[in-house]
């Protein structure tokens, strides 16, 4: 599909052909056909025209002038409200029909129109004073000069605003919004006939060159023209693909640098870091690289310490349950729970795991007991004295991982699980 472009001609060859380039830039891009310019063309001149952009380079179609005309209204502004201009400014007003609001008055003075309603269906009668509501049209709402609400008893607890009782949302993380520096700075030092190639690198890699190489020979194909030749693309795209990698990637790191703790998801700041060891990085990627995982590793330091603090602090209070369930969400996978706070958290669930606690509180405390790390260190002291067969039941199942239910239920201790395997694909339960 073609489009338009501004083009500006820097020369005349021989055979008739002119060179352009983009108006302001410095290398020429391209040629257009001598055959498609105005009689009276000259280096300098910028015209409009529709070009072609394919792998092989940017062919131009067709040329006509460039669209430069300014219109006298496009240099007007209008201004809406009381003719009171002030002192040292020139105003001129923009004939036409003026705006009215829903009352019937001009934006332009306060004096009230006639009253077009008297003569519709519905209509104020006539004589009525103004604000009168007409028949069936419900009275308008005045405002209070204090303020919107103002004298009403307001819901307890709401907002300043309104009166609804509302709550704000909460604060998301933003994901990153890389910008086009590196990726721009790249393909400006690429030559006109490598351009093609690296804008279709950077929107899919060498697939996208493939598919489309494959567009333009079906388009050549039912043209009648001639196929193009696809290894040398394809050589062109495996040279320039590290550019292009590399300067993708350090538009990422540079939006995650600069984006501020509290907005950038950590899976985002995770991923640029895992990412630096597929380029190739040049002096000023392995700076990035660094003060990325630096930065990373700061973060991850401070939701372990806060992990801990959380976990110490729920053991410290007794509250045995909510120490278990913070200890089955680490902040990363290959966080561990310390030996001495494993010890405490193991020895604090098969205490509370008592005979005197209630069936449901015993079943909640079991079921986080299963979630936890230390689950195979539990020894509960009791079964509830109501335990009914839904409890014992739920036991039996968690026997297998927490061995020390079987010597209460009299089961044999199963031996430890082994590693969990993917389901076959395709299998029937």
């Amino acid at each position: 599909m073609a489009r338009k472009i501004d083009i500006e001609l820097t020369s005349r060859r021989d055979d008739g052909a002119w060179t352009w380039r983009a108006p302001g830039a410095k290398q020429p891009r391209g040629l257009v056909a001598g055959t498609l310019l105005p009689d009276a063309a000259t280096v300098g001149d910028v015209l409009r025209a529709e070009a072609e952009f394919e792998l092989e380079g940017i062919t131009i179609v067709s040329v006509s002038p460039a669209e430069h005309k300014e219109r006298k209204d496009e240099q007007l502004i209008e201004l809406l409200g009381p003719r009171r201009p002030a002192e040292g400014v020139s105003v001129t007003y923009a004939g036409g029909r003026r705006r009215r609001d829903e009352r019937g008055r001009s934006e332009g003075d306060g004096r009230a129109r006639p009253a077009a309603e008297s003569r519709r269906p519905g209509g104020r009668a006539a004589g009525a004073p103004p604000g009168t509501p007409a028949e069936g049209e419900r009275p308008p709402r005045r405002r209070d000069p204090e303020g919107a609400g103002a004298g009403r008893p307001r819901a307890a607890g709401g907002p300043e605003r309104g009166g609804r009782n509302r709550e704000r949302p909460a604060a998301r993380q933003r994901g990153m919004h890389p910008g086009t520096t590196h990726r721009n700075a790249a393909l400006a030092q690429l030559r006109p006939e490598q351009l093609p190639v690296a804008e279709q690198l950077l929107r899919g890699g060498i697939p996208a060159v493939r598919q489309a190489i494959d567009e333009q020979n079906g388009r050549a194909r039912a043209e009648g023209r001639a196929e193009i030749a696809a290894e040398p693309l394809l050589a062109m795209a495996e040279e320039l693909l590290p550019k292009m990698n590399l300067a993708t990637w350090k538009d990422r790191a540079v939006a995650a640098r600069t984006a501020a703790p509290r907005d950038l998801a950590l899976r985002d700041l995770r991923s640029v870091v895992a990412s630096a060891s597929t380029v190739a990085l040049d002096d000023e990627g392995r700076e990035l690289a660094t003060a990325l995982r630096e930065a990373l590793n700061t973060r991850l330091a401070a939701l372990r310490d806060g992990w801990m603090s959380r976990l110490t602090a729920a053991l410290d209070e007794g509250r045995v349950e909510d120490a278990l369930r913070v200890s089955s969400r680490p902040p990363e996978p290959a966080t561990r729970v310390p030996a001495e706070l494993a010890v405490r958290l193991a020895e604090g669930a098969s205490a509370a795991l008592a005979p005197e606690l209630p069936a449901q509180q015993w079943l909640s405390l079991l079921q986080a007991v299963v979630d936890s790390p230390v689950r195979r260190t539990v020894r509960p002291a009791g079964l509830p004295a109501d335990a009914d067969e839904e409890l014992l039941a739920a036991a039996r199942h968690a026997a297998g991982q927490v061995p020390g239910l079987a010597k209460l239920l009299g089961l044999p201790i199963p031996p430890p699980p082994g590693p969990r395997r993917p389901a076959a694909a395709g299998r029937r339960p």
